[in-house]
């Protein structure tokens, strides 16, 4: 069997590396200048909650692939994840506790569809923080390019996650899975996992 556990994610701002500036200003327009600390606590708050259920289900790490939104398949993801781990960010510091206990760290997206969001997210941010509306067909861009993202994912996973093995994909909240359902792979979701976990009857 095939098991992949998704686990819904917040970006905080060591995630968001240059764009945090624009998102920053985002937020605060939106909700006020001492929002962003806030949430930035919730987030804090998230990883630390995540990383209790994840240490509860007591998985073997050398059976372990981590599949994580935002990495590319580069030949140095790795270095990726130390060097945002070192900026701070909680996400990737779970990450490397599964790798120094023999996970496997997988490049996850396709290079070219992640500069391509970039790019057009910090076009959408500078224009929603500016005066100007976005225009609508920038919002449908940014659909179609989310879709192309998470289609490429789904292929990813379906082509590398190997029988027996236990996938870990930490997936932004605007993300789907829809196109790992068609799949012979068992897709979960961490909260609803613990809970059975918990429930199950020890033998």
């Amino acid at each position: 069997m095939r098991r992949l556990i998704h686990i819904p994610i917040i970006h905080s701002s060591a995630d968001l590396g240059s764009l945090s500036t624009l998102v920053q200003a985002r937020y605060a327009k939106i909700c006020g200048k001492t929002s962003w600390s806030q949430r930035e606590d919730v987030v804090k708050a998230l990883w630390t909650a995540i990383e209790a259920d994840l240490d509860a289900l007591r998985l073997d790490a050398k059976k372990t692939r981590i599949y994580q939104d935002g990495l590319p398949i580069c030949g140095f993801e790795e270095k990726i994840a130390r060097e945002l781990a070192k900026a701070g960010s909680s996400n990737h510091q779970l990450l490397l506790g599964f790798l120094d206990r023999g996970a496997f760290l997988m490049g996850t997206e396709d290079p070219q569809l992640l500069m391509e969001e970039y790019e057009m997210q910090k076009r959408r941010l500078a224009e929603k923080t500016g005066k100007n509306r976005v225009p609508a067909e920038r919002e449908m861009d940014s659909d179609r390019g989310l879709k192309a993202r998470d289609s490429f994912i789904a292929r990813r996973i379906e082509a590398t996650l190997q029988e027996g093995e236990t996938g870990l994909l930490f997936l932004g909240a605007l993300h789907r899975l829809d196109a790992l359902r068609s799949t012979d792979i068992r897709v979960e979701t961490l909260g609803d996992t613990l809970h059975k976990a918990v429930r199950r009857p020890r033998s």
